[in-house]
């Protein structure tokens, strides 16, 4: 018995995407079948390309086409198309999918470590990522990327932002001697902020990340008032003092109803102890997304701008990280998701 395409896609659409919970066929992720003499071509979209659970869809679409009768080998390809909030364009004009706040309730919790380990290990997952320093009174994204002793240029009346490590950035670093101290007020901090989304040539981004400054106050709320944010994220360490300030900046987040994406527990080790981060994310009703281990290499790597899913990608903190990624990418889209149902990737 020939294999046919219908087939094929029948049997599909008892193939669910594990995060959305709906069939590939219903969600529009089933790009291209074809069949050659028994061998089973699937093209797949992915919702991101950074996908944690990418080989488990890769193993179900084997085994449900395997089953038709007549098929001998099936090779299942991907391609990723990330969900877009299209209220951030008609906001800024400016082409990025998803706007990723990372936010932490107190300093020295690693924070600014997190937010461009993040941002490469998703561009190392294939996705288009930019990062913006919104921490304007302490801008330190342009050391740990290695680039503070660099400055943009101007092109058709727009700052190019700096790349690095396949990410494009961008910060008030970039724009004022390093030993200025900006002592603005709310208005300006929030004409700041603005700028860093609409001065800059931006290309086409599936993610910026943007990196808070510790606390609560005038930049968080300029930021939600500037966009719809896709998501926060809290940093904290493990101690019960930084646990305390991260249920303040969860708490920040949904008076400013920015979607609260989950808790990262950093350092985590005998020094800070463990589990404290993933206790707090129970009791608030937030997702624990995981924790990054206690390396001394990670702290060198952001002195030196070679971040730690760079300079050593063995490491086990560095695996942490790309895990992280993965993990954060796939909370993004269910969240796209269950903002809309009706959702296809398209």
């Amino acid at each position: 018995m020939s294999v046919q395409k219908e087939h094929v896609i029948e049997v599909l659409r008892t193939v669910q995407d594990p995060e959305l919970g709906k069939d590939l066929v219903s969600l529009g992720m089933v790009r291209e079948v074809q069949v050659t003499d028994g061998v089973v071509d699937v093209h797949i979209t992915l919702t991101t390309p950074a996908c944690p659970l990418k080989s488990t869809i890769e193993n179900d679409v084997r085994a449900a086409v395997m089953r038709l009768p007549g098929v001998q080998d099936v090779r299942v390809t991907f391609d990723a198309n990330v969900t877009t909030d299209p209220r951030i364009f008609q906001k800024l004009q400016v082409d990025v999918r998803n706007i990723i706040a990372v936010a932490s309730g107190k300093g020295g919790v690693g924070k600014t470590t997190v937010a461009v380990n993040l941002a490469i290990a998703l561009a190392q997952e294939g996705a288009r990522v930019g990062i913006l320093d919104a921490d304007v009174y302490g801008p330190n994204v342009p050391l740990m990327l290695g680039l503070d002793q660099k400055r943009p240029t101007v092109k058709d009346g727009k700052i190019q932002p700096l790349e690095a490590f396949n990410i494009y950035a961008m910060s008030i670093g970039f724009l004022v001697p390093p030993d200025t101290a900006l002592l603005w007020r709310g208005p300006m901090l929030h004409s700041a902020i603005r700028q860093l989304f609409t001065d800059v040539a931006w290309p086409s981004l599936d993610y910026i990340i943007v990196d808070m400054p510790p606390g609560t106050g005038d930049a968080q709320l300029s930021l939600a008032q500037l966009t719809p944010v896709t998501g926060g994220l809290i940093v904290t360490t493990p101690q019960a003092v930084a646990l305390m300030d991260a249920r303040r900046g969860l708490v920040a987040f949904r008076q400013l109803q920015v979607p609260v994406l989950g808790i990262i527990e950093n350092m985590a080790g005998d020094v800070f102890g463990v589990g404290g981060g993933e206790k707090a994310a129970q009791e608030l009703g937030v997702p624990f997304l995981g924790r990054i281990p206690l390396d001394p290499e990670v702290r060198k790597g952001g002195d030196t701008g070679a971040p730690i899913v760079v300079s050593r990608p063995e490491s086990p903190a560095a695996q942490a990280l790309r895990d992280l990624a993965r993990k954060l990418a796939a909370r993004v889209s269910v969240m796209s998701f269950q903002a809309d149902p009706d959702l296809r990737v398209v």
